[in-house]
């Protein structure tokens, strides 16, 4: 069984929800939205559980709305409450003659290869889910994140004042991750890690621009960020595969800490804030010049594999 497969039938994905069984999909989405809004690890920075608890949400998501994932979950977890009920039950009639011991344990046995049956066949929905991706998981946490800039935007009424520490990095430089995993020359998989699955490792922290894996050098990827701080929650909180750990690095775009303000706020006018023409320039300044560094730095990484080659 898959450590994946383990984990999940470890959970109570309903409970975690807080959902009944017969919930219908449009009910379940509800309470996941509700529940992965108080964890989202944009609204608890400091919180590692958070992260945790969010992934779980998540699983729980993926598995409920997926019709033969969800078939697959149900008939395991009916199949261990009928065991726990029928192991009560045995308790006094296991001193019954031999030859009714051993009829109920054939039909243990039996019971015990329908599980396995229906252990593999989640384990194979999972792997399905892997491989094709949960468009529904990604529309859903990225609803998730508008709203929680909506709130934050809600909260700024025109002005902000900034005081105490203050984290700024470089201007107009994209933040970049490098990622570092062991991998042998010969191993096809690339040590379990893939474009595909790095991008969903990651995007739970934040919108993810770009993964580069390297084609050449085995065991090492690059992932751009659209924000500075989902790149922050990246470093600090995922560690990969647990057969496989991440080591990962900051490549460019690391946040420097500055002495505080001198002044005692810092007020922005409405008559400081830009027309749109200006924003709408400065939109595509910024798209231009990160298509350029993700070329440039595209460039730099086959260069290096060219060298180890």
């Amino acid at each position: 069984m898959s450590k994946m497969a383990k984990d999940i039938l470890k959970m109570d994905l309903y409970g975690l929800l807080g959902i009944d069984i017969t919930a219908t999909p449009k009910e379940i989405k509800k309470a996941y939205r509700q529940k992965a809004l108080t964890c989202h690890p944009d609204k608890n920075p400091d919180n590692p559980k958070a992260v945790e608890l969010f992934h779980q949400l998540s699983q729980a998501l993926e598995v409920l709305t997926d019709a033969p994932a969800k078939a697959a979950y149900d008939k395991i977890c009916a199949a261990k409450k009928q065991a726990e009920e029928r192991h009560r039950k045995l308790d006094d009639k296991r001193k019954k003659i031999k030859l009714d011991l051993e009829s109920r344990e054939q039909q243990a046995e039996a019971q015990t290869q329908d599980e396995a049956f229906n252990t593999r066949t989640l384990e194979e929905e999972i792997a399905r889910l892997r491989e094709e991706g949960s468009r529904q998981l990604e529309e859903e946490q990225r609803l998730i994140r508008e709203q929680i800039q909506r709130e934050r935007e809600t909260q700024q009424t025109g002005s902000y004042t900034i005081s105490g520490v203050v984290k700024c990095s470089k201007t107009n430089v994209t933040p970049k991750l490098k990622l570092k995993w062991k991998c042998k020359k010969d191993d096809q998989t690339n040590g379990g890690y893939s474009q595909d699955i790095l991008f969903r490792l990651l995007q739970k922290y934040g919108d993810v621009s770009n993964v580069i894996v390297s084609s050449k050098k085995k065991g090492s990827a690059v992932v751009e960020f659209a924000t500075v701080r989902a790149a922050e929650l990246a470093a600090k909180n995922e560690s990969g595969l647990s057969e496989n750990p991440l080591k990962i690095s900051w490549l460019e775009g690391q946040p420097e800490v500055i002495a505080p303000a001198s002044q005692p706020g810092l007020f922005m006018s409405s008559q400081g804030q830009l027309s749109n023409e200006r924003d709408y320039e400065s939109v595509v300044m910024m798209k231009m010049r990160q298509a350029a560094e993700r070329q440039k730095l595209i460039e730099q990484m086959q260069k290096e594999d060219d060298e180890e080659a």
